[in-house]
């Protein structure tokens, strides 16, 4: 599921914004609302990149966020050989947008 940016800026409260690391510089965006987490689009339904994080915690400035974490999902296991984890293997690091 997504929703635009401009949508974010209505909202009350959004309980998590997750920035995702997806590559050496690389980044994406979800929030999490009412437990749903949804990907955060432009005006034209594309998905919000960046390849500064600094450009991405600057859209959240002005947003009413609880929590904002950088994520990233390693390819570790995969790379050495290890079997398939049934589950998760993001790492969340906290961060702090002024």
């Amino acid at each position: 599921m997504t929703i635009r940016y401009s949508s974010l800026k209505v909202l009350p409260c959004i309980d998590k914004a997750c920035i995702h690391s997806l590559d050496m510089s690389l980044y994406q965006l979800s929030v999490v609302i009412e437990g749903a987490e949804l990907y955060v689009t432009d005006e034209e339904d594309r998905m919000l990149r960046s390849l500064n994080l600094c450009q991405m915690q600057a859209l959240l400035e002005g947003l009413s966020v609880r929590e904002t974490v950088l994520r990233q999902e390693s390819a570790y296991d995969e790379m050495v050989g290890q079997a398939v984890r049934h589950g998760d293997n993001a790492m969340e690091i906290p961060l702090r947008v002024a």
